[in-house]
């Protein structure tokens, strides 16, 4: 006989005790039932915070390494432009193939990929609170939506200087500088490898006749050395945002997530 049936057999013989019991039973029921539902959501949801936040912890780690990337390598490109301006104005001359490496790696510019698939699907799906840190929240917001990893990539890929090189040094010499010259691969966490990504000893395989016509051009252009001095000043002030100012906040908390301090 099911629990209703009952109840109404009992209040027919008006057997108001068992009633009451059987409606205590229903409640007990009803109530246990919702809080084990709840448990099992709120579990759930425990899982997935726990899950979210270490993705969004590995993510944000290699964010750490890219700023540092982005940082140590247009330093590198930085002082190859400024050893290429030394050497045009006479300040501080070099050979010919010298001249035209700094002047190569001067026109480089760095584009990391970014690591934001988790926040990218955190905020698509209005799950962001799931990240109940809300230092971590505030961190991955400010990483992901600052502009100033983009500065570099705009400046690099639209400075005049790099049009100007790419136009007066023959295609060859280029391409012999980007085989022997060019930008080496560093795998994301390997920070020893980031000094040496463009700034290490290489040789340009040319004959030495073309390597210098390469060179006179450099030199007898009027534009290349005022472009350089741009250059030069666009990519202090792009390093000087990530190094000072509203980013090196940012760059520190990053470097907190990292177990082997950079």
């Amino acid at each position: 006989m099911t629990i209703v049936r009952r109840g109404i057999a009992q209040l027919r013989r008006q057997d108001w005790m068992a009633v009451f019991i059987e409606l205590v039973v229903v409640i007990l029921g009803v109530f246990l039932g919702v809080q084990a539902a709840n448990w099992n959501e709120d579990r759930e949801q425990d899982r997935k915070s726990a899950v979210f936040t270490e993705r969004l912890k590995t993510d944000l780690r290699a964010e750490a390494w890219n700023i540092e990337m982005q940082i140590g390598y247009h330093e590198q490109v930085q002082a190859n432009a400024r050893r290429a301006a030394d050497a045009l104005s006479g300040r501080d001359p070099l050979p010919d193939e010298a001249l035209l490496v700094a002047a190569f790696r001067a026109t480089q510019y760095n584009d990391n990929v970014r690591q934001r698939a988790t926040y990218d699907e955190l905020t698509s799906t209005g799950d962001l609170g799931l990240i109940r840190d809300y230092a971590l929240r505030k961190l991955a917001m400010n990483v992901y939506t600052t502009q100033v990893f983009d500065w570099f990539t705009d400046e690099g890929r639209t400075s005049p200087y790099r049009a100007a090189f790419r136009r007066r040094v023959p295609y060859g010499v280029q391409t012999a500088l980007e085989t022997t010259c060019g930008d080496r691969v560093v795998p994301s966490g390997n920070y020893a490898g980031i000094a040496t990504k463009l700034d290490y000893p290489c040789r340009v395989d040319m004959p030495p006749a073309e390597i210098a016509a390469a060179a006179t051009a450099l030199r007898r252009d009027p534009e290349i050395l005022p472009l350089l001095n741009q250059r030069i000043v666009d990519l202090g002030t792009n390093i000087g945002n990530l190094t000072f100012y509203d980013a090196d906040s940012l760059r520190r908390n990053l470097r907190a997530l990292v177990p082997e301090k950079p």
